[in-house]
């Protein structure tokens, strides 16, 4: 167990090192400032998720971005092979220090069937609702209202940029499910989860986990998000701290509970990442060179 988790936690350093290594020269971008923000443009968030889908697919042909993709590719291809040992050693270790691997809610509030607002019974729970999309859409809608309010447009253009990269994620990562057909662990039919590539839609739609492990959506948004955040406000350090260290656990918390395998995760961090950085990209504003004002 001690040699499948160190394996793990080297590949997962090292895609954060090459992922993050220099993303001004990634995606030609310069630190954002408080003044470098206009007000976002009306729906921006719905309209502009078309032109991020081309930019996420044709990234990894570009030049800047061969090293992050052969680290991506090579991360995945190492821990696909390992999966299944990974998963029973993070289980194991999770038994040792008491993170049940269930998820508990109580659901105070419901219409019908739709479950409103669900409170984790347990902190594998807590740490897996992470991960689900409305924890970036809360902390969105918090910097829309805080916007607002102060009138803050760097606060407004944040919050539509984690709408814009949800709704990007959402669609990227449901295409890539549907083209992969990897097992979830819960339901895996051989060590590891077969892979069914292409699957009708009417059978993904019926058995879902049969279908769609690879990549991680949950993962892939919560990355989007706090890259976003760590873009559009450079100077909080701690946001990058705190962001990166629960995407760790809800990646653990999902391992731990069998709905993805550890291989899931490096496409995921990539694919948010890169996500989070083009959003970002489109309204940034580039300062002329000093010399060139002379």
């Amino acid at each position: 167990m001690k040699n499948q988790v160190t394996l793990l936690a080297f590949i997962i350093c090292l895609c954060n090192n090459v992922i993050g290594q220099d993303s001004t020269t990634l995606l030609n971008t310069a630190p954002a400032k408080y003044d470098d923000f206009d007000r976002p443009k009306k729906w921006g968030f719905i309209t502009n998720v078309p032109s991020d889908m081309w930019q996420i697919a044709k990234s990894p042909f570009q030049k800047s971005n061969l090293l992050g993709l052969g680290v991506v590719a090579a991360s995945t291809a190492i821990l696909i092979p390992y999966d299944q040992p990974i998963s029973d050693a993070i289980k194991r270790a999770s038994t040792h220090i008491h993170l049940q691997p269930e998820t508990e809610y109580s659901v105070p509030i419901k219409i019908g069937d739709t479950k409103l607002l669900k409170i984790p019974q347990n902190w594998n729970s807590a740490l897996y609702q992470l991960g689900e999309g409305g924890t970036s859409m809360l902390v969105g809608g918090g910097l829309f209202v805080f916007g607002k309010i102060a009138k803050d447009n760097r606060a407004l253009q944040t919050a539509s940029d984690i709408t814009e990269t949800f709704f990007t994620m959402g669609i990227g990562t449901q295409v890539l499910k549907r083209m992969t057909g990897r097992e979830s662990p819960f339901v895996r039919t051989k060590p590891g989860g077969a892979w069914h590539p292409f699957p009708s839609f009417k059978d993904f739609q019926v058995n879902t986990s049969n279908y769609d492990a690879f990549p991680s959506g949950h993962l892939a948004t919560m990355m989007a998000t706090v890259t976003v955040l760590t873009t559009n406000y450079p100077e909080k350090k701690w946001i990058g701290y705190l962001g990166y260290s629960l995407i760790g656990l809800t990646g653990w918390a999902m391992a731990n509970t069998e709905v993805h395998w550890v291989g899931d995760y490096p496409l995921a961090l990539a694919l948010g990442y890169i996500s989070g950085k083009i959003s970002c990209m489109r309204h940034q504003k580039k300062k002329p060179h000093p010399l060139a004002m002379l």
